[in-house]
């Protein structure tokens, strides 16, 4: 299966080529069929000259600021079976194209793939908290998907889906700018079919917006929306 992997950046000149370097790594070591594709959020930096410099990168622009804008661009110019979207200052993990291919192929039903990040550049006390709310959301998700079968657990920054069932739900809401946009795109998702929590697709992420507004806050805000 072929993988389209989506990155929107607004200004992330600082972040962008890591992230890039990982799945690049990823698809070199398992010789994977992929397309990788930055949305340029309208950004006024350097991000765009950074990217030109990975050859076989896609480039996409998308001057409406705002992750839906940004991934709904992505999703129609993507190519893949699948349809991976990872943040601009998120890195794969080792393995990370194996567990998800893995995950699609032993279930034709499942249409969605998400799992949690591995926070760096945050204070070490915020560690355990963020275990414990990683635990959380994984209760939230046995509830949800297995027996209200209403929602799942969708990060949207470590997700990956079928590209024919995004289509087919008329992918990303672009009227939510940021805060609810991942429990929205799940209630649809659910609806044609399985979409799965597990803690055995990790990525990397940057800490950074969750130590400026607060892991508390953070982890309510996403809980409420």
């Amino acid at each position: 299966m072929k993988i389209s992997f989506v990155i929107p950046a607004y200004n992330e000149e600082y972040y962008i080529a890591p992230c890039l370097e990982s799945i690049l790594r990823e698809v070199q070591m398992g010789g994977y069929d992929a397309q990788i594709i930055v949305v340029n959020n309208a950004s006024d930096d350097g991000t765009e000259e950074i990217v030109r410099r990975f050859p076989g990168v896609q480039i996409v622009r998308e001057e409406r600021k705002g992750t839906g804008f940004a991934r709904m661009a992505g999703l129609q110019a993507a190519e893949g079976d699948l349809f991976a979207t990872i943040d601009a200052d998120t890195r794969l993990t080792e393995g990370w194209i194996e567990t998800a291919l893995g995950e699609f192929e032993r279930d034709e039903e499942l249409v969605g793939l998400s799992g949690p990040c591995i926070y760096f550049g945050i204070p070490r006390s915020y560690k355990n908290v963020i275990q414990i709310y990683y635990y959380f959301v994984y209760l939230v998700y046995i509830v949800n998907h297995n027996i209200l079968k209403k929602s799942s657990a969708i990060f949207g920054g470590n997700f990956i889906a079928r590209r024919e069932a995004l289509h087919d739900i008329g992918g990303y809401n672009t009227d939510i700018v940021f805060w609810g946009d991942d429990a929205d795109l799940s209630k649809r998702l659910v609806r044609r079919g399985k979409v799965k929590f597990t803690f055995k697709l990790k990525a990397h992420t940057s800490g950074r917006r969750l130590a400026a507004e607060g892991i508390l806050k953070s982890g309510l805000r996403y809980q409420l929306y």
